[in-house]
């Protein structure tokens, strides 16, 4: 499937708005935040990846780290209901884990955080 640009939290707001009101829940290597959107901006559940040079490191860990965590959400992007604003938080584990142990992470907490019906 496909990570289309309507899946993407772009402004500073929606970042803003998920850390002020969203629930925070731990992956180890990375940091997964969660809110609903009102129910008149409901659609597709959309993803901001953030991480910084100070948990990461420097441009290219930290481009790397968002490349990984992005991947990992566009196969994983089934398990987060729409209506949701995502917000995937780096850190400096990111980089020495597997691509299929993120997958894994993210997967298990959005089962854990979005149980199925």
């Amino acid at each position: 499937m496909r990570f289309r640009a309507e899946q993407h939290l772009r402004r500073q707001l929606d970042f803003q708005r998920v850390r002020a009101q969203g629930r925070r829940f731990d992956c180890g290597a990375f940091t997964l935040w969660h809110v609903a959107r009102p129910p008149a901006e409901a659609g597709t559940a959309r993803v901001g990846v953030v991480a910084s040079r100070a948990a990461v490191g420097g441009a290219v860990a930290r481009n790397r780290a968002k490349r990984r965590l992005r991947e990992a959400f566009r196969r994983q992007q089934t398990l987060a209901p729409s209506g949701h604003d995502l917000l995937l938080v780096a850190r400096g584990a990111i980089n020495r884990l597997e691509s299929g142990e993120i997958e894994q992470r993210l997967a298990a907490a959005c089962r854990k955080i979005f149980p199925p019906p």
